[in-house]
């Protein structure tokens, strides 16, 4: 086979492989992160300015849903311990946004083409659902805590305060919110920095 036949064969695998999808070595340092995925930040740039949800919000929110995980699912549930019998939901992405929170969201803003694996398009629809959840719950776009809690409770459960006898959910917004609390004050140091 010529070179430039294998050359066009690797770069047309790389851009069906959706380019680097594996998430960032230390999810612990915005700093690191901001070095190792810029165009993730310019993205979060672009939902800060289009939605008003801080860069920081919507990063612990990642981290807690996917864990930087371009194709994260739900485990599969299983009948009699060995039949695999679906997904627990629908949640897929970055975002973990469900079929239909993510049917609302491309109706919503005519965002017919965009996919819940792409970072970019992921965190618009995050920026997007915290606006709305500012819009229809009154939560502060910069409180993680309780924009978390909306996010996996819904709208509707989080008017509802269906998240109030769930501990286990209520630890999970703290570390959000920790995390969050986190990120801000890394990325305040690294843009002091010129990083």
């Amino acid at each position: 086979m010529k070179r430039s036949t294998i050359l066009i064969l690797v770069l047309f695998l790389t851009a069906c492989s959706g380019g680097r999808q594996s998430p960032p070595s230390n999810l612990d340092n915005a700093c690191a992160m901001k070095s190792a995925r810029s165009g993730w930040f310019k993205d979060l740039r672009r939902v800060e300015r289009k939605w008003g949800v801080p860069d920081y919000v919507i990063l612990a929110t990642v981290y807690q849903e996917s864990k930087f995980v371009a194709k994260a699912r739900t485990p599969l549930k299983f009948a009699l311990g060995v039949i695999p019998m679906g997904r627990r939901s629908s949640a897929y992405g970055y975002s973990q946004a469900l079929d239909g929170t993510w049917a609302w969201y491309l109706r919503e803003n005519s965002r017919r083409s965009a996919r819940r694996d792409r970072f970019d398009d992921a965190t618009d629809f995050m920026g997007w659902y915290m606006n709305e959840t500012f819009e229809r719950n009154g939560i502060a776009k910069s409180d993680a805590y309780n924009q978390y809690l909306a996010y996996h409770q819904g709208h509707t459960g989080y008017a509802r305060g269906s998240y109030r006898g769930k501990a286990w959910l209520l630890d999970v917004a703290q570390r959000v919110q920790d995390r969050a609390n986190m990120y801000k004050s890394q990325l305040a140091t690294c843009r002091r920095r010129g990083r």
